[in-house]
């Protein structure tokens, strides 16, 4: 099975794109910092600050009567963030100093402060020179921090500068173009695909839609149309059949219906119309009518049972019962019924008893059905077996075979179905359709399962299948 993840396209280019971004956004802002950026007490930092701190330092300083005196906000910031401060009078001697490492000297000459304002990181520190003017008298402070930072002073040819202009201004147009352009062919070409999709589910619902062509990004898309339309079209199908056979059978049922009502009708009516002395016709008459009237009960049962096990309604009371006693029971019974007096049945078992976990009087209707149809729907001289084996893998096995007619393959598929009516009904054209698929229903209901196999001319097999230790 494919990834579902790549079932949409969409959904993947914005992943793409929105994880590419992100990534290269948080390395454009750890460069930035990891470049631009120190640790300071405060956290982090940008390399300027230590210049903004030296230039803002003079908020601190005043001139006290000639001499410069430094607040005392100012010397704990200093403290605070492990600095050093020396201030330099005009001759260039030093008149405060506060941290002041020995490293540096009292005095400096001009061209030594200079030169300390591009001065690299040594000795522990990297010093900012400022100047501070009040009352027409200027000192010079110099603040040392325990930074690596750089100085650095970026030259260039301002001619070639000024000529790379509008080249870099044709580039800057050129790729905003080239985006532009892209984003209108890639949404024209994006249109595009969702207007087949859109087009191929509106053919789908009025039943009119063709394969499209798997390939490409939207090649999966294309095949879950293509699955689609195809499950619509045979559940379309199976719907149409279903309706056909339900149909045929309600049909055959209002038949079946009628025909033991006409009967008991014409008796009731001979019976009301003309006394009948003779206690002989009167029997006779009631028994007809009782006959119809049966057979016409069992059918409503049929349809009543067929639905209550549909909905799991069924009144449903399992035991452990001796399968193989059960079944030679039923049997027995069967081959004691006048109406099969004359037939061929035989019982076999490979067991010499089991017990399963069954509801005796549903499990028996089940069987029953079975054994029934098949020496009702075959010629007289039909042999029908019964058998009990075992399967190690598959468990308790009940076969209900036959040497009669046999059917189609056809029949066989729509055989289980409450709806469909087999074609072989000459010996019980009477029957209401419904016996089989009660029957699976029953089995299903014993967590068992049920398979026929059978070929025209050679007969049909039934195998029930029922788990060892069903509960």
């Amino acid at each position: 099975m494919k990834n579902r993840k790549k079932q949409n396209p969409f959904l993947q280019i914005f992943i793409l794109v929105s994880a590419l971004l992100l990534i290269t956004v948080i390395i454009v802002i750890g460069m930035f910092y990891y470049i631009f950026g120190i640790t300071e007490p405060e956290g982090l930092s940008l390399a300027s600050w230590p210049d903004r701190f030296t230039d803002n330092f003079t908020v601190w300083m005043e001139n006290n009567n000639g001499d410069v005196k430094i607040e005392e906000i100012g010397l704990e910031r200093l403290d605070e963030y492990g600095l050093w401060l020396q201030i330099i009078d005009e001759t260039g001697q030093e008149v405060f100093c506060h941290n002041k490492p020995d490293d540096y000297p009292a005095r400096y000459s001009a061209s030594e402060l200079i030169s300390l304002s591009t001065s690299a990181y040594e000795h522990g520190n990297t010093v900012f020179v400022n100047s501070y003017e009040n009352s027409g008298k200027t000192w010079s402070y110099l603040i040392g921090f325990p930074y690596a930072i750089g100085k650095h002073m970026l030259y260039y040819n301002g001619e070639n500068v000024g000529r790379l202009s509008p080249l870099f201004r044709m580039g800057i147009i050129f790729c905003l173009s080239a985006v532009i352009l892209f984003v209108i062919f890639y949404g024209f070409w994006l249109t595009g695909h969702l207007g087949k999709i859109a087009k191929g589910i509106r053919n789908i619902s009025m039943r009119c839609y063709t394969m499209l062509p798997e390939k490409g990004v939207f090649g999966e898309i294309y095949g879950a149309l293509n699955k689609m339309d195809a499950e619509i079209r045979h559940s379309d199908k199976v719907g149409l059949d279903t309706e056909r056979i339900r149909r045929e059978w309600i049909v055959n049922i209002t038949h079946d219906l009628k025909t033991p009502l006409s009967p008991i009708k014409g008796y009731a009516e001979l019976l009301m119309e003309s006394p009948i002395s003779d206690s002989e016709t009167i029997q006779e008459y009631g028994g007809i009518i009782l006959k119809n009237v049966n057979y016409t009960e069992r059918m409503m049962n049929d349809l009543k049972l067929t639905y209550q096990l549909e909905s799991g309604a069924v009144p449903y009371y399992p035991q452990m019962v001796r399968l193989v006693r059960f079944l030679k029971e039923l049997v027995i019974d069967i081959v004691n019924d006048p109406a099969y007096a004359n037939r061929s049945i035989e019982f076999e078992s490979n067991v010499q008893e089991c017990e399963i976990c069954m509801d005796i009087d549903l499990f028996r209707r089940a069987v029953n059905n079975l054994i029934i149809n098949a020496l009702t729907h075959n010629p007289p001289e039909t042999k029908v077996t019964i058998s009990i084996d075992t399967d190690s893998k598959r468990g308790i096995l009940v076969c209900i075979s036959d040497n009669g007619t046999g059917m189609s393959d056809k029949e066989q598929s729509e055989l289980f179905n409450r709806y469909y009516r087999g074609t072989n009904t000459k010996e019980k054209p009477e029957g209401s359709g419904l016996g089989l698929a009660i029957a699976k229903q029953i089995i299903t209901l014993h967590n068992g399962n049920i398979a026929v196999k059978s070929k025209r001319g050679e007969g049909t097999q039934f195998t029930i299948v029922l788990p060892l230790g069903n509960q």
